[in-house]
C-alpha cells in the first residue's frame, strides 16, 4: 500500500484521477463544514511527495499551462484549456481555470487544495465572526499574513480547502 492516496503520480491518467478526488472531496467538505457549496476561485492544486514525481508533474503542467501567465509567485498557472468537470448528483459543473503542482512535503499527506470564493462582503461577516469566536469545526483563519483565506478542514478527508475573496478567473 502506497502511504499517499495518488503519489507518487506517474502519468496524466492518474494526474486527472487526482483532480477528480480532489475536486470533489473539496466539495464534500466546504458542503460539510459551511452547510452549501461554494463556487470555485478558479484553481486547483495537487501535492507532490516525492521529488521524481515534482519533476514529473512540472513537465506535464508546462505542456498544459500558459507558462507567461502565472500568478501568485509563478505557483499557479493559466491552463490552455480548462478542466471541466461535469455537474455529479447535487455538485454543480465545474470549471477550473488554473492549475498549481506544490513542491514534495511528506510530512503532509494531502492530496491536494481547491480555493472556494465568496463575495467579498460575506467573506468579511464569516471572517470577523470566526475571529469573534464563532466556532465553526472545521474552519479556521489561515495563519498566513500574506495570504487572507479561512482554511477548511477534516483530519478524516486528505484535502485541504480555501475561502477567500478573490477568484482566479482573471
Amino acid at each position: 500500500m502506497r502511504p499517499f492516496r495518488f503519489s507518487p503520480i506517474k502519468n496524466e491518467k492518474e494526474l486527472l484521477k487526482a483532480i477528480t478526488y480532489v475536486h470533489f472531496s473539496c466539495l464534500k467538505l466546504c458542503k460539510q463544514i459551511l452547510g452549501k457549496y461554494l463556487p470555485n476561485a478558479g484553481n486547483i492544486g495537487i501535492f507532490c511527495h516525492y521529488e521524481d514525481e515534482f519533476k514529473y508533474l512540472t513537465k506535464v503542467r508546462e505542456e498544459l499551462t500558459i507558462l507567461s501567465d502565472s500568478i501568485y509567485n509563478n505557483k499557479y498557472y493559466r491552463l490552455l484549456e480548462p478542466i471541466v468537470i461535469p455537474a455529479k448528483g447535487d455538485i454543480p459543473e465545474t470549471i477550473y481555470t488554473y492549475l498549481y503542482i506544490r513542491r514534495p512535503d511528506i510530512t503532509h499527506p494531502d492530496v491536494g487544495d481547491v480555493d472556494f470564493y465568496l463575495e467579498p462582503r460575506q467573506y468579511k461577516k464569516l471572517k470577523d465572526s470566526i475571529i469573534m469566536g464563532k466556532k465553526i469545526t472545521g474552519a479556521v483563519i489561515f495563519d498566513r499574513p500574506d495570504l487572507d483565506f479561512i482554511k477548511l478542514f477534516n483530519p478524516k478527508i486528505d484535502v485541504s480547502s480555501f475561502v477567500g475573496a478573490n477568484k482566479f478567473t482573471f
